[in-house]
């Protein structure tokens, strides 16, 4: 009885997690997965191979699948590595100074760095001797490291590059993957052949359709003060050159302040104002009460909402939408990219 008992409780979570996310956070939200059990049992009895069946029971998504690879992967791998390279904390080297943790900087580039890389400096990185003097040549090799890294190449060796050069352990990767697959589980099993999945970590929106990734672009998502919610919905409106509803939130604690030294504010900057269910001029409403007031931004270029706005009802009033800083992905790789998601405020 124990034993069977294990055996459906591992069925199940091995469906749907070991643990449910809703009770994580008040930031996830999640429908819980319904495990048909009946079958289990005796499905075991029959197998001749018990385990085999245990296993088929994972999610079969490729995304799944390919975590599945990648971990037994680094598990080989980790049982096999050596020791790690390890750079002292803090250290900082610019071209032209002289420091002894320089040795372990290259020892990282050896183990770290591309077969390219090693193959093309291969004259300079032989000859080192262990010197803490960071020569031309040995920037040069740095550089190149940084450049393949997507870092800056300019063989300043700080924070950055020290943590691509060091990483993480494969034991660390192998916790982070075991988390990831969990996670992967609370989520249905079947995504369908078209569906946009955002990647908050990542900050990365993706775009797939008949199982293949069509688009992929970097997001913004809420700010640890304002979380994003992880959930799922159906998309059923997508609006061009919408018009921005402003939350009374904004209207009070952004615009009261400048409408109160100046009532005529909103209408310099095109902004429509009703009060009352009636279309007036913001300089007509009396600003020291907003009960019955509502503004909104009309479509245009400088509007918050840009040419786009993605909806998806939920419980959470939150939505997608496009951004007219079409710089932001440029100035700030991770957290200023293309698309919102927009949050209550």
């Amino acid at each position: 009885m124990a034993l069977s008992a294990k055996l459906l409780t591992y069925a199940t979570d091995t469906a749907r997690g070991r643990i449910d996310p809703n009770k994580i956070s008040g930031y996830h939200d999640f429908k819980r997965k319904a495990v048909n059990l009946k079958p289990v049992l005796n499905m075991l009895r029959l197998s001749p191979d018990v385990a085999a069946y245990l296993r088929s029971r994972d999610p079969d998504n490729a995304q799944f699948q390919a975590m599945k690879a990648e971990l037994a992967r680094l598990r080989a791998a980790d049982s096999q590595a050596g020791a790690r390279v390890e750079i002292a904390p803090g250290t900082l080297l610019k071209p032209g100074q002289s420091n002894p943790e320089l040795a372990n900087i290259l020892a990282a580039i050896r183990t770290e760095g591309s077969e390219e890389l090693k193959a093309t400096h291969a004259a300079v990185l032989s000859a080192y001797t262990g010197a803490p003097e960071y020569t031309p040549e040995l920037v040069a090799v740095v550089e190149a490291f940084q450049k393949e890294r997507g870092l800056k190449p300019d063989g300043v060796v700080g924070r950055a590059t020290i943590r691509q050069l060091t990483g993480h352990s494969n034991a660390e990767k192998i916790d982070k993957l075991v988390i990831a697959m969990e996670q992967l589980r609370w989520l249905p099993d079947d995504l369908g052949q078209r569906y946009v999945f955002i990647n908050q970590p990542a900050f990365t929106a993706y775009y797939v359709n008949d199982g293949r990734e069509q688009l992929a672009m970097r997001v913004v998502v809420g700010s640890k003060s304002n979380q994003t919610y992880f959930f799922q919905d159906q998309i059923e409106t997508v609006e061009f050159n919408p018009y921005w509803g402003v939350p009374k939130s904004i209207i009070v604690n952004e615009m009261l302040p400048k409408l109160r030294a100046d009532p005529s504010y909103l209408d310099r900057l095109g902004y429509e104002v009703s009060y009352g269910g009636r279309k007036v001029s913001s300089s007509q409403v009396d600003w020291n009460t907003t009960h019955s007031v509502d503004v909104r931004q009309p479509p245009g270029s400088d509007n918050a909402l840009g040419e786009l706005k993605i909806l998806f009802p939920n419980t959470h009033s939150i939505y997608m939408h496009d951004t007219p800083s079409k710089a932001f992905p440029a100035r700030h790789a991770r957290t200023q990219p293309w698309l919102r998601t927009a949050e209550p405020r």
